[in-house]
């Protein structure tokens, strides 16, 4: 996530089966995206009013982009280098890499090196495509795929690519009569399909089309389509062949249970033939899938199975979205301890930061102190903070509150089409980490509006914008859908226009679980059944890719071989790092992927000896340390005895080395309730 806290860092420190179906195509130039769920989550006929009250102003100048007129701006998704920016960048649709060129595209199987530090996979294009063309112009896109369109200096459309996550395809067809040529030769392999040896790997074509002699010149006519597709190295040519075919786009379907979660995409191919599906590491164990014996691609990411069928489906765990710790348990002696810390807490409250991520945080910090107090029965502090939180929340959500003043208000982005905090803060103007920070808006709002239905009506309408901003479904004016989670990574990406050689990434994966659960929670204090089951399925997701990636990953698969870290703090589409936006330090490369600890935060819970490990790098020189506070939670999950010692270390930790979105009394009650 580019959150170049640099400049920040000082104030850093400080229920039945139902099946969702949505994007069943993809989202075209010349018509409203449809969705599966009739008229959507969050449609404009709920949101259109409120959009109209705030002002309309972009907070940052939008970027050149290269959209076809009509669609929504894709903002966080793994391709937005292509969409944003002067020049496209190369975008890392797994197993393949893929850029744009002046007159076509090049892509290629990545190069798997791990580092010390770092675990690359960069832009490879082992195989270039000429088209002649003079611009390239994306017209449509889907939950996993993306179309682009070549046109000629003349305007003149030459044919279109389709590239998708999990595809080792890459489908080009024209739309006229059409020569194009290969940068590298191509040979006959037999039954209609054409290979070539490039860099180790085997690259395959099928096309409709002639090759001419050299192997370099491609004839095509309009309607024929030719598509290039990689071989696994313990794969074969032939075996494959036979399920290469055009794929056109993809849809997505997921559903809801009380123990797990499903996500199925469907890949939709010329004449519905079964096509290569490539399933990532977080897929594998619960795949649904009939034939997964295709051979596997490394990646970053871990090793790739391929699988052949039109559908790849896996399910998740479950994670039951909350609000509050289980103190039931607790001692009165505890309670007591609570009870105390509670009073100071509550006295040391300070004004809401004016941005909305620190804003958001204090909101946070203010609702679960709320709830303490309530459980605790303390009705003086619970009166008192009550008070603060719905009068901040009451400020940030005037529609108008922009018109009045220059912070703690939210604006509506016309051209990029989002909402965006008058006061951005780590690029949020650029729509950056915006999940992050509404996460923090909608759990505040969710324990402030369950005390009092009134509070609840008064702050819905600038609420539910914020969840729309993030999980609008369906056809939309106002909003992209789902604009930062990846439905086939199964995670968000935080960088609005990724304007990076290396894809999208995200760091703070904890605080994506957080706005998940956050946006849950509002859709159940609002009654939004459908929003609820959205989020649900974003919280689950999202917290497993976590563990598949950030905080728990399979240290014994080959892309970890070289790599001296049992975290990665920081996940691109190309390439992984063991770094932050913000410090060198080993426990903010941890604690970013901790914060902020919520109720939900017990996903973290697992292996306790990865866990020690993961702390103990962390924590060289003891816990006195940015995100100690998070430092020593995480450490509770290690069992009885790991939770015990954290309780003696938290109830003495320097106030400073608490963060704004937590306070010790929250600290001290999440490590007894664990």
């Amino acid at each position: 996530m580019p959150r170049s806290r640099l400049s920040s860092i000082l104030a850093v420190l400080a229920s039945a089966i139902m099946v969702v179906l949505v994007a069943a195509c993809s989202t075209q130039s010349t018509q409203t995206p449809v969705s599966g769920t009739g008229n959507g989550i969050l449609p404009a006929s709920q949101v259109g009013g409120t959009v109209a009250q705030l002002p309309k102003q972009p907070v940052k100048a939008p970027p050149a982009s290269r959209l076809a007129h009509g669609l929504a701006p894709p903002t966080n998704r793994w391709f937005s280098g292509l969409a944003f920016g002067n020049t496209p960048l190369p975008v890392f649709p797994l197993p393949l890499s893929f850029g744009l060129t002046p007159k076509g595209f090049g892509f290629g199987l990545p190069t798997v090196t791990s580092g010390s530090d770092t675990i690359t996979a960069g832009y490879t294009p082992s195989v270039s495509v000429d088209l002649n063309a003079a611009s390239s112009m994306i017209t449509a896109y889907d939950d996993a795929s993306v179309t682009i369109a070549a046109s000629d200096t003349g305007g003149k459309v030459l044919g279109s690519t389709v590239i998708a996550e999990g595809s080792p395809l890459v489908s080009f067809t024209a739309a006229h009569n059409l020569n194009l040529r290969i940068g590298q030769p191509f040979h006959p392999a037999g039954d209609g399909v054409w290979s070539a040896d490039i860099g180790g790997t085997t690259y395959g074509l099928r096309t409709s089309g002639s090759l001419g002699g050299d192997g370099t010149s491609l004839s095509l006519n309009a309607g024929g389509s030719a598509v290039w597709f990689a071989v696994p190295k313990d794969g074969s040519l032939a075996s494959l062949s036979k399920f290469v075919v055009p794929v056109r786009s993809v849809s997505l379907a997921y559903s809801t249970a009380s123990k797990q979660v499903m996500t199925e995409l469907t890949y939709q191919t010329a004449g519905r033939k079964d096509t290569l599906i490539a399933a990532m590491p977080h897929q594998q164990k619960t795949l649904k899938a009939s034939s997964c014996a295709l051979g596997s691609y490394p990646s970053a990411y871990g090793s790739m199975t391929l699988c052949s069928g039109t559908n790849l489906a896996w399910s998740a765990a479950a994670i039951t979205p909350s609000s509050s710790l289980d103190l039931a348990a607790l001692g009165q002696a505890q309670k007591a301890e609570l009870r105390q810390q509670l009073s100071q807490d509550v006295a040391s409250s300070t004004v809401v930061p004016a941005d909305s991520y620190f804003g958001g945080k204090a909101l946070y910090r203010l609702a679960n102190l709320l709830t303490l107090a309530t459980q605790l029965g303390d009705n003086s502090a619970a009166t008192t903070v009550r008070t603060r939180l719905d009068a901040a929340l009451r400020e940030w959500t005037d529609p108008k509150g922009c018109t009045k003043r220059s912070d703690r208000c939210f604006v509506y982005d016309a051209t990029m089409k989002g909402v965006v905090g008058m006061t951005a803060s780590f690029g949020s103007d650029a729509f950056n980490d915006h999940h992050f920070h509404y996460g923090y808006f909608l759990y505040a709002a969710s324990v402030a509006a369950a005390h009092d239905p009134q509070l609840r009506r008064d702050i819905a309408p600038v609420i539910n914008l914020l969840a729309a901003d993030l999980a609008t479904s369906g056809p939309s004016t106002y909003f992209p859908e789902r604009r930062v989670f990846d439905a086939y990574a199964g995670h968000s990406w935080a960088s609005g226009f990724s304007p990076f050689a290396d894809g999208n990434n995200q760091e703070s994966s904890s605080e994506a679980v957080s706005a998940w659960n956050g946006l849950a929670l509002w859709a159940g204090v609002t009654g939004n059944a459908s929003l609820q089951k959205e989020a649900v399925w974003m919280l689950s997701s999202e917290a497993a890719s976590a563990n598949a990636y950030w905080t728990g990953f399979n240290r014994s698969d080959p892309a970890y071989s070289g790599y001296g870290h049992s975290i990665v703090s920081l996940n691109w589409g190309g390439k992984r790092d063991y770094s932050t936006w913000f410090s060198a330090e080993a426990n903010a490369k941890l604690g970013i992927l901790l914060i902020p600890m919520s109720p939900v935060a017990s996903y973290l819970a697992g292996d306790p000896a990865r866990i020690a490990t993961n702390v103990t790098a962390a924590t060289p020189a003891g816990y006195g340390v940015q995100f100690g506070d998070y430092l020593l939670m995480y450490s509770a999950l290690g069992g009885p005895d790991s939770a015990k010692s954290a309780l003696v270390t938290a109830r003495d930790l320097p106030e400073k080395f608490i963060d704004d979105a937590n306070s010790r009394s929250y600290l001290l009650a999440w490590i007894m309730s664990h």
